[in-house]
């Protein structure tokens, strides 16, 4: 699913234990097939962060990607505290989904980084 909808892959055991550690997992399935998910993944208090966003590319532009947000802002609605960092890794044009939720640049105040393996 998510070579498919254009992210990164990963190997069925980090798929698995990664799943398993989620704070919260959203799935949209036509039928039987999965077409559509996110998931929030953090320390469940002061960090989380919102990942793996993806709807299969034969769904997308029908409001799926949008209706998983919803479903995982709704979590963090309910489930963070007052100074709850969340945070997300936007990629072209998936920015644009993420600013209808008030997800916003941090740069100049600070830099998104990261170490890939």
């Amino acid at each position: 699913m998510r070579l498919e909808g254009g992210i990164s892959g990963k190997s069925q055991e980090t798929a698995t234990i990664g799943l398993k550690n989620s704070l919260f997992a959203v799935c949209i399935y036509d039928k039987n097939t999965l077409i559509g998910m996110g998931r929030v993944i953090g320390d469940g208090e002061a960090f989380f962060q919102v990942v793996d966003i993806v709807v299969k590319p034969s769904y997308q532009g029908k409001g799926l990607g949008k209706m998983v947000m919803k479903e995982i802002m709704n979590y963090l609605d309910q489930n963070t505290y007052p100074g709850s960092y969340v945070s997300l890794i936007a990629d072209d044009p998936a920015n644009k989904l993420y600013e209808q939720f008030e997800f916003r640049y941090t740069y100049p105040g600070s830099h998104g980084m990261c170490r890939m393996y």
